[in-house]
């Protein structure tokens, strides 16, 4: 394992995104950063027990570190789940307490868990139990939801989740409103507190607390470092995923060069040839890779060229060496 909790090691990672942290996504990724943590989209622990397991949970070699996120309520279930991941070699089992969809709220889970924190620390236990020794198991939720004053919603959730073995706490810095507002609105209308999130860290200063919401680049997240131990970056990675590529500099202290962008769109052509050989389609990578070249010279052929290339019959990796070089044409016109 390449990271640890328990320790203040400061660290960023990607959050855990429905419909856009998939294999294809995480790949890419990598690609920028060899140390930032990596989160799938939420997988379901009925689904995981129930669904086609290698298309669920497999993914490659070269994403870890790298943690599966898991939703549900049923401490039996989410067990059975972390038991059945297990053999898939995850650095981590995370607890999804905070996503407010419409899909989750039906499910009683994601973040109406907020509105049960006993329920909570007792599936945080039942996936301790069940994960081999060593491999993390942690929580990521909200300040609180709906009319839950986040003093005790917060606080509460932390002390029993604390009591019940969780490694680190991913704290989204919003509410979640359940009632009234959208999945999409609840990323942006709820105002974010990240001073609570500074407290709970000088509350629990032996837990790993992590802060997530609105950090845009990795600045504010070396920023909020001073504070806690983690910060999780969601859309501005996603949509400016060449921000990145900075993270083992600017984060990890490391001395090497930044990751070439040419060489990691050679590395992802050949990517989408195979992924495209074993009967995949191009788009289903290229589009993770709309944003690589956000602000440079030559980014909106790029988007254009994929957006529209990559979904044609036959496409493959050729999309994006064409796409690269629309950027080369377009720096040595600037130069």
């Amino acid at each position: 394992m390449s990271y640890l909790y328990g320790q203040v090691v400061p660290k960023v990672a990607v959050a855990p995104m429905m419909d856009w942290t998939d294999r294809h996504c995480r790949f890419f990724h990598r690609q920028l950063t060899r140390h930032a943590l990596l989160y799938t989209e939420m997988v379901v622990a009925d689904a995981v027990i129930h669904g086609e397991r290698k298309r669920l949970l497999g993914y490659d070699p070269i994403e870890h570190p790298v943690a599966l996120q898991l939703g549900g309520s049923d401490p039996a279930k989410l067990a059975e789940a972390v038991r059945i991941a297990t053999d898939f070699g995850y650095d981590e089992f995370n607890l999804n307490v905070g996503c407010p969809s419409d899909r989750v709220q039906s499910g009683t889970f994601g973040a109406c868990l907020m509105k049960t924190p006993d329920l909570v620390a007792r599936c945080v236990e039942a996936m301790k139990e069940a994960a081999p020794a060593g491999i993390p198991v942690t929580v990521k939720c909200r300040i609180g939801v709906d009319e839950q004053d986040p003093n005790a919603a917060l606080f509460d959730l932390s002390r029993l989740v604390s009591d019940a073995g969780t490694d680190a706490i991913w704290v989204h810095a919003r509410k979640a409103w359940l009632e009234g507002l959208s999945p999409k609105e609840n990323r942006d209308v709820p105002p974010l507190d990240y001073e609570i999130v500074y407290r709970l860290k000088a509350e629990y200063p032996s837990l790993f607390i992590g802060i997530n919401g609105g950090i845009q680049d990795l600045i504010q997240a070396r920023e909020h470092l001073a504070r806690v131990d983690g910060a999780m970056l969601g859309r501005a990675a996603y949509q400016n995923p060449g921000l990145l590529a900075d993270a083992d500099r600017l984060i990890y202290g490391e001395t090497i060069e930044m990751p070439c962008m040419e060489d990691v769109v050679e590395t992802m052509a050949d990517y989408v040839d195979r992924h495209v050989a074993a009967g995949g389609r191009a788009n289903q990578v290229t589009r993770h890779m709309v944003g690589l070249f956000h602000g440079v010279a030559g980014a909106r052929q790029w988007r254009q060229i994929l957006s529209t290339m990559a979904v044609k019959p036959g496409a493959n990796g050729d999309v994006l060496r064409d796409a690269l070089r629309a950027i080369t044409d377009a720096r040595q016109n600037a130069a």
